[in-house]
């Protein structure tokens, strides 16, 4: 993981850059390269998005499955385990690092932000902060997981929730702030 420049030193405000040139170029060339080789590929054709994520640094476990319509700010910074699913028009925003553990569904337009500022640097410096969604999460469409968060195992964030603080294992969490509805009871769950 990248860290970022000093924003009083690369003039931040002015629009100055909060990455280096190696880490710019190697996005300019893994955003023509998504959009050239998976952007347009039909939604079965996993295996290859998958195959081309980890060429550029992504660990995926097997059964991935990550649709061509996904937005990755960086692969080098994208973790995740078996049986994953990132559905149409979600946006990983990973300047920070993102985990997201087996069987975890992150749903159509769904935003994740591993990053942030701080907003009292007059300079306002960027700040990575990972996010962790641990195995058997579920993030609705629409909804939003902030930086830094870690979503407890089993835990579901409703659709077009706002996710800012850190969920506890099985809980079912909706609105804006996010705030615990339900605890989820899963049945049906195959034995390893």
């Amino acid at each position: 993981m990248t860290e970022p420049l000093s924003a009083e030193a690369t003039g931040n405000r002015d629009g100055g850059p909060s990455f280096s040139l190696r880490n710019r170029l190697f996005r300019v060339i893994w955003g023509l390269a998504w959009l050239l080789l998976c952007r347009w590929t039909p939604p079965p054709l996993h295996a290859w998005r998958a195959l081309v994520l980890r060429a550029f640094g992504a660990r995926l476990g097997p059964r991935c499955r990550i649709y061509g319509s996904v937005a990755i700010w960086h692969p080098g910074n994208l973790v995740c385990g078996r049986n994953v699913t990132v559905g149409p028009g979600a946006r990983l925003y990973n300047q920070g690092r993102i985990v997201i553990g087996d069987d975890a569904t992150i749903s159509q337009r769904a935003h994740v932000c591993a990053s942030t500022h701080r907003v009292n640097d007059f300079h306002f410096q960027l700040v990575l902060r990972p996010v962790t969604i641990e195995k058997l999460c579920w993030v609705a469409a629409e909804a939003f997981v902030g930086p830094g968060v870690t979503m407890g195992e089993g835990s579901v964030l409703a659709a077009r929730a706002a996710l800012f603080e850190s969920t506890q294992a099985y809980g079912v969490y909706r609105g804006n702030p996010a705030t615990l509805l339900k605890t989820r009871v899963l049945s049906n769950v195959p034995q390893e």
